[in-house]
């Protein structure tokens, strides 16, 4: 990153976190219980665009509906109702959640508003029953201070979470029920961010605020930081679900390269660029063609549709941020609004199957000059001209540089185009709900987990390491909450279990338990306490969870020291003579997991002798 000038090329930032609360459901009783074993139902449905309030169409709800999808929805007779599934109005707004929101607006200096008026957002992508969420403004104008730099805190609302996405298919999604519905608070800032950097220890910063109520949940999933980015003369990117901390610095220096790179293929083509709407079919052309893309095509009754870009030679092909080109943003806009499995460009071929001959053959038909590059897509007729249709508007748009649009992080620190940027028709009025009226002298702010760094150390006896370990893994919240409830294990033997253990499952099950819920750690660990379970059956006991979502207590249920006692004395009976080394082997080979090792190795030299 040191080779970019953030100040020079005018990079601005900001965030949307968007956290899930430990309540019940918003507006229903259900549990915020994430499943994924099998429903009880699946509902089908169809979603359509309509007319706001204003008479517009939401451009995004519109392309959403192009793609003339169905969509599946999973329920439970038990952790879900009639409310998720958009059949009975909405229950009044929960209080519990609704005042962990009101401590978050206390934390950061909001003010909050006089009445909370519940709007409709409206959702495109089928991840909501209704095509709306709920959401609701509760404070204004806050401010915080990291690391010297001031950062505004605009807004600060509740809404519902959307519904889990279980499979996306050619023509329909599928989403599970469980997780819609679940308490969400949204921040927002404004954009005071300048370098990548300052972007993360924002995020990190507005996650510990919010771990200090102790309300929300953790794992993965349960938080999402949404980045907008732009720089000078481009526009405002949205990289939405930005979850991994690490990662931000990256999505947001890749996307100001992306952005600068666009600027300057702007800066090549004419600002009268003139692209003729023109989809030519050319599958005559393929007859014979060994290309296995176009040979499944052909297969299933498709044609090839064709393009030509003038001046755009060179261009399709040009890097815009490591392994992504011009010609992966024109698939990706094909992909998603028509489904397509991509686009052939000019700068790309001869490949894939595609010879010279079949090149040079295409550029005729299109008479394509030397400067100009040609696209093509081979599938039914609908998608393939849907799929130029938007290759047209987004290669049109290149002579403004760079076109406004959601965008989803990539593992690798790259990001690919999800949708359009949504537009002003999307809020309204809940005519469902009644206005909440909010008292501030009802709720008790917690101190901040920065501020109680010290007070570990101090009040548990932690070393500097564990202490500073504790807080760099976001871990401050549930040690606090499983310590306050422990009466005999140590505080330190609690942080090793919290820093630890994934890693232990890991080398021995080769599992990620990275998604086991916090409620597990608490529920063992509060029973390691109470002697019903040995520390030694930890790891296992986590690995059955992983497998199966729950374990048998019973399996693993610690003896007690006079049951130790007389199984010892059995071993030891049946291995008389042996060396101690290999009978105190035999003991824990059988008695592993079932008691303190320290406890068994004791009472295995006093009754052997050794």
């Amino acid at each position: 990153m040191d080779d970019i000038d953030y100040e020079k090329i005018g990079l601005i930032a900001g965030i949307e976190i968007h956290q899930q609360l430990d309540t019940k459901k918003l507006f229903c009783r259900c549990p915020s219980m994430i499943r994924d074993d099998k429903s009880h139902m699946v509902v089908k449905r169809w979603l359509r665009a309509s007319a706001g309030e204003t008479g517009g169409i939401d451009q995004a709800a519109k392309a959403e509906m192009q793609k003339q999808k169905y969509y599946l929805y999973e329920a439970y007779e038990d952790t879900t109702c009639l409310v998720e599934l958009d059949e009975e109005p909405p229950h009044p707004m929960n209080r519990d959640a609704l005042d962990v929101v009101l401590q978050v607006c206390g934390l950061l200096r909001s003010d909050v508003v006089d009445t909370i008026q519940i709007m409709r957002k409206v959702v495109v992508d089928g991840s909501n029953t209704s095509g709306f969420q709920r959401t609701a403004l509760v404070g204004l104008d806050g401010n915080i201070e990291v690391d010297g730099l001031k950062v505004k805190i605009p807004t600060i609302c509740i809404e519902e979470d959307a519904a889990k996405i279980v499979e996306q298919a050619d023509g329909y999604s599928r989403y599970n029920l469980s997780k819609l519905g679940i308490p969400l608070i949204e921040l927002c800032t404004d954009p005071d961010m300048r370098t990548p950097d300052q972007v993360r220890d924002v995020a990190a910063y507005l996650g510990m605020v919010l771990r200090s109520t102790g309300h929300v949940k953790r794992g993965i999933g349960t938080i999402r930081q949404d980045v907008n980015v732009s720089v000078k003369d481009g526009a405002r990117i949205e990289i939405k679900g930005a979850q991994d901390l690490k990662l931000i610095p990256k999505w947001v220096e890749n996307e100001a390269r992306r952005q600068l790179a666009l600027l300057a293929i702007r800066d090549i083509l004419p600002s009268d660029l003139d692209i003729k709407k023109e989809f030519i079919d050319i599958s005559q052309l393929f007859a014979g063609c060994d290309s296995k893309i176009i040979k499944s095509c052909f297969d299933n009754k498709g044609i090839i549709l064709a393009m030509k870009l003038p001046l755009f030679a060179g261009l399709i092909g040009k890097e815009l941020i490591p392994n992504r080109r011009l010609g992966t943003e024109f698939s990706d806009y094909a992909k998603m609004a028509a489904g397509v499995g991509g686009i052939f460009h000019s700068d790309e071929l001869p490949k894939y199957g595609i010879s010279e001959d079949h090149v040079n053959n295409i550029k005729d038909a299109l008479q394509c000059q030397d400067n100009d590059a040609f696209v093509l897509v081979a599938s039914s007729k609908d998608r393939s001209e849907l799929a130029l249709d938007v290759v047209y508007k987004r290669a049109m748009a290149c002579k403004d540089g760079v076109p406004m649009e959601v965008r989803k992080p990539l593992p690798d620190g790259n990001t690919s185009y999800m949708r359009p940027m949504p537009g002003a028709e999307r809020m309204y009025p809940e005519t469902d709900c009644r206005i909440v009226i909010p008292d501030m002298s009802l709720v008790k702010l917690p101190k901040l987990l920065v501020e109680r760094k010290e007070e570990i150390k101090s009040a548990f006896g932690l070393t500097d390491d564990l202490t500073n370990a504790i807080f760099k893994n976001q871990l401050e919240a549930i040690f606090f909450k499983i310590t306050e409830r422990c009466r005999n294990i140590k505080p330190s033997y609690i942080c090793e279990v919290l820093l630890s253990l994934e890693s232990d499952v890991k080398r021995k099950h080769n599992l990620d338990i990275s998604d086991i819920d916090e409620k597990h750690y608490e529920e063992i660990l509060l029973k390691i306490d109470a002697g019903k379970i040995p520390k030694e059956a930890l790891i296992d006991i986590f690995a059955e969870i992983k497998k199966t979502g729950t374990y048998n207590e019973s399996k693993y249920a610690a003896f007690s020291e006079e049951d130790l006692k007389e199984k010892i004395k059995v071993i030891i009976s049946k291995n008389k003579g042996a060396p101690f080394n290999a009978l105190i082997g035999k003991v824990m080979a059988e008695l592993r997991g079932k008691a303190d090792g320290k406890l068994i190795a004791e009472l295995t030299k006093k009754y052997s002798g050794g």
